[in-house]
């Protein structure tokens, strides 16, 4: 399985964490979309800036 990740918000304003956070998922712009394997390590960052995301999971 596979995670759809999109970024919905900015990381203007945001703590640095969360903004290497983001760069970290291959996400610099609102809108901008990467597809990455389930597994824990993608679920801990997601699950970190979620409030910037959505997130929808895909069958390969």
């Amino acid at each position: 399985m596979k995670l759809k990740i999109t970024q919905i918000r900015s990381t203007i304003h945001r703590k640095e964490d969360q903004k290497r956070t983001m760069l970290a998922l291959g996400l610099k712009r609102i809108g901008k979309t990467k597809t990455h394997d389930d597994n824990a390590v993608i679920r801990g960052m997601v699950n970190k800036v979620i409030h910037l995301l959505k997130v929808e999971e895909i069958e390969e």
